[in-house]
Formats: C-alpha cells, structure tokens, sequence
C-alpha cells in the first residue's frame, strides 16, 4: 500500500474517534424528543439513549447451517404498534423459542434483546410447492406463534432469532415503522430485492431448480412470481440485511443520528410519507422497484427530499406487489419479459420489465439515480478513486485528486454516461474508478455521482457499487489496508449535508 493511503487511513481513523456518539452531557441538557445538528448528521437524543441500554452479542448465530435447520417466515415484513405477528416455523425439534434483537449499536455488542416468546411447540411442515408456469415458491404452513407489537418494540429493523435445542438457529427479519414519525433519515430495507434473490425451494427470479442452458439470459426455467410466504435461503435466514444494512443500521445508531426504519413496500404503499423526511436511504441492493415506489421517489425528489443510493443497479428491473393467502404486498411479480406479462395489453402502466428502461416504461434508472448500471465483478475488489477533492464528500479527509481508498468496489457497479439525452442536469462525478470484467462493452469505471435539483434544491447521491455499506465494517486485524476509517468519515460528511435539508441549496452540483 501507497505510504499516501497509510497517512490517510491513520488520518481517517484518529478524526473517526473524535466523531463518535455524542457526549452524555450533550443529551442530558436535551429532552428525550429533541433532535440538534452533530459531527455525523442530526442526532435524536431518543437514538443516543436507546444505545446506552444493555445490548448483547447473544444474537449472533455461530452455528453452521444444515438441511435440517430450524427455519421461519413471518405473516408480516414490516409491522408498527398493535399489529399481531405471526410466525410460521419448520422444525425437527419438540420445542423451540423466539428470540426478538433490534439491531443498532448498544456499546459495540450489535443489538438489545426486546422480547422473549415462551417454549413453543415445534413440528415439521409440509415441502413448499411450486406454481406451474410461474414457478412461484410458496408455502402452506401451519402458524406456529402469533404475538402483539407493543409499545416495549421500538421502531427499528430486528431479527427473530428462531432458537432449538437440536436443530441450531435461524433468523426472521422483520422491521418495526413508525407512521407518525418524522425523523431526518429513513433507512429502507429492500427486502423485494433480498425475496428475488431467494432461492428457497430451488427458484428464485434469476435461477431455477434445472439448468439454464448456456448463454442463455434470463434462465427460462426461473420464476416469475416470488413469495414472502417462505424462509430465505441465505444469511442464515436474513436474506441480505447483515451484509447489505446492517453496518449502516450499526454506524447510524452508533452515532445517535435521527432515523426511521422502513421497507420498501412502505414505500410502495406509504410513500407519501416521504414529505415528512428530509432523506431517503436505498440500501446496498436494491434493484426491484415499483411503479408506486418510483413515483413517490420522484415526488419527493421534487419537494426537495434528499434521496441516498448506497448500492448499485438500483431502480433496474420493474415489478408490482400482488397479495399472496396471508395478506396485501406478499407476492412479487416479475417476468421480464413485458410482453410475456398477463397486464400487457390491459394496463401496461402497471407491467413488469427485466428493466426500466425498455418498452413500455422507456424509463431508464440514470433519469433519477443519475448513472447507469454496467455490471458486476464477484471475484475482484477495486479502490475508490477520487476525482473530486474540492467536493463536501471528502471534507476533512486530507484526500486528494486521485487518492486511493483500497477494496472499497465490488460486485454491482454504476457509471455515468454522458452520451445519455435524458440524464439530470449537471451530474457531478466524485469519484471515478477502473474496473474490469463488467457486461458493459467499453465500460472501465464506477461513477460516484451527485447532482441537484435547480428548483427544490433536493439532492441525489449513487454510491457507484454495491459495497459501500460493507465497507463500514471493521476489517480483520491481519488486513493490510482496512477502509472502514476513511468510509467511516465519507459516510458522516454525506448524511450530515444531506440531513441538514435541501443539499442544493447550500451544495449545488
């Protein structure tokens, strides 16, 4: 490593440690409800206390998965006070219990156990179905608990730890939402994009239980409708929240910043919420987007509502939300081919694409999000390279034009085009970076990017990989050249403009 990025990266980290939560005296001389401007973003003095109670490590699932692992689904992806939950959970064991863990800080530990199920009755459930000529998994399971949220659950992103005495553990993810909150942040779980990609049963919206056969893009024998009503296969039950929110979720909190939760079904079904907010945070990947969730983003947008994509390809592939047999919004519709779509001729407005910006829609992601998805590289990490340094992104930071912050890019990647008529005016490029192995012919970097909106002076960031929130985590001590610190303070400087209103109207891209 360059001795530039060791000067950096021991910079980073020093000015890290001094922009931590904020100091006891600081929150006592506030009321439990207020909220003021911190180093980080706008602290909830409700936030910083919440991380002060007693947390735990105990929600970590050390175990390795097996056939016969205990596993679960819940009625419910997202549930506020008052609401009864229903579990619906598989397994070999006579008895197991429901562990319930809000994710955040708590002194480093990860969570704070909330709530604690009695012994329950365990069993096994049937084998999950699937759908000819959709090949839609889901399953029929008999309920096997059901509890009320109370106001003892607050708001926030938990996991169920599913726990048995022989058959190991497992998680349900479940997030609690405020509808009158009116908190700076709202940080979205993008759990239609975490449900494509599950393939529970053997068929996911990318792959099916046969062979595709070579060459062939999408995989014809993959489903065209995918349920909630199903565990995740992945992330030991989790889907992709530990490795694509969690350290988001973890920095946030850890940071008393003023933050909401929700998914982005409430986007889809409560998006006119958004006026209440200032910002709006898409996860690491978050690639399926509705034409409601669109919609509200784009009126939010231009009454001046901050919008953060952390991950790229997100906005990519079109789908609509259909009701499965436990409730509204639990199947999710996609057959990538619109033509082939039932909707076609009837409500075209309404259809499903492989992406937004073919016929009907003609609605590419770059006219919100600002670049254009190129790509992915599983096997390769790239630096993010500064092209920028003037920018209020790298304040206080010591990086200059061309500086390297190492492994911070991987899997999906974003770049700006400028040969694009129907790009946002005056896209600003932060940081362009080489990669290799991506789809796009001729595509050689991830873009960055930031612009802003003339009139409502709202502004839109894109992270340009799928790995930014990632990059948050800690690295193992043998790691030579760890990103956390300097993306620590990347990640401070871009909430605090962004939650201080309008970034247009100080910043202008």
């Amino acid at each position: 490593m360059a001795l530039g990025v060791v000067v950096i990266v021991i910079a980073a980290l020093v000015v890290a440690m001094s922009r931590g939560t904020p100091a006891p005296s600081a929150v006592s001389a506030r009321t439990a409800s207020a909220t003021y401007p911190g180093p980080d973003g706008v602290v909830a003095a409700w936030v910083v206390a919440e991380n002060r109670r007693p947390g735990t490590t105990a929600w970590h699932i050390t175990t390795p998965e097996s056939p016969t692992t205990i596993a679960g689904y819940a009625n419910r992806v997202q549930a506020r006070v008052g609401q009864r939950v229903t579990l619906y959970v598989d397994t070999t064991s006579p008895t197991f219990r429901v562990d319930a863990y809000r994710m955040g800080y708590y002194q480093g530990k990860g969570a704070r156990l909330v709530w604690q199920s009695p012994t329950t009755t365990g069993s096994r459930q049937p084998t999950c179905p699937v759908t000819p000529g959709i090949n839609m998994v889901q399953c029929h399971w008999r309920a096997s608990l059901t509890f009320t949220v109370t106001s003892t659950w607050v708001q926030g992103e938990y996991l169920l730890k599913l726990v048995s005495p022989s058959d190991g553990a497992s998680y349900v993810p479940l997030t609690i939402w405020d509808p009158a909150s009116r908190a700076t942040y709202v940080v979205m779980a993008g759990v239609l994009t975490d449900q494509v990609f599950n393939a529970y049963g053997g068929y996911d919206l990318y792959q099916g239980a046969t062979s595709c056969a070579p060459g062939v893009y999408p995989c014809s024998s993959r489903s065209r409708v995918v349920s909630f009503d199903r565990p995740y296969a992945s992330g030991d039950g989790a889907g992709g929240y530990l490795g694509l929110l969690y350290p988001l979720t973890r920095y946030m909190e850890q940071h008393g910043l003023n933050v909401t939760y929700w998914t982005d079904v409430t986007l889809a079904t409560h998006g006119n919420l958004l006026s209440r907010h200032t910002v709006l945070i898409s996860p690491g990947h978050d690639e399926e987007w509705s034409l409601s969730m669109r919609e509200a983003a784009l009126r939010a947008r231009n009454h001046g509502v901050n919008l953060i994509f952390f991950g790229a390809s997100p906005i990519l592939r079109k789908v609509r939300l259909q009701p499965s047999p436990l409730g509204a919004n639990r199947e999710i519709v996609n057959y990538r081919d619109p033509q082939q779509d039932p909707l076609y001729a009837s409500d075209p407005a309404q259809v499903s694409q492989n992406w937004w910006g073919q016929p009907p829609a003609n609605l590419p992601a770059s006219t919100l999000v600002g670049g254009e998805y190129i790509g992915f590289n599983n096997a390769q990490a790239f630096p993010l390279v500064v092209s920028d340094p003037s920018s209020w992104l790298y304040r206080g930071t010591g990086l200059r034009k061309g500086s390297r912050i190492p492994g911070v890019l991987s899997t999906d990647f974003q770049m700006y085009n400028p040969a694009r008529a129907d790009n946002p005016p005056h896209v600003q490029i932060l940081a362009h970076s080489p990669v290799t192995g991506v789809l796009t012919p001729g595509a050689h970097f991830a873009d960055t990017t930031y612009y802003t909106m003339a009139h409502a002076g709202a502004g839109v960031f894109e992270s340009g990989a799928n790995s930014w929130i990632a990059s948050l985590q800690g690295c193992a001590p043998t790691t030579r050249s760890c990103p956390a610190p300097i993306m620590r303070l990347l990640t401070g400087n871009l909430l605090r403009v962004f939650g201080e209103g309008p970034v247009g109207r100080r910043y202008p891209s």
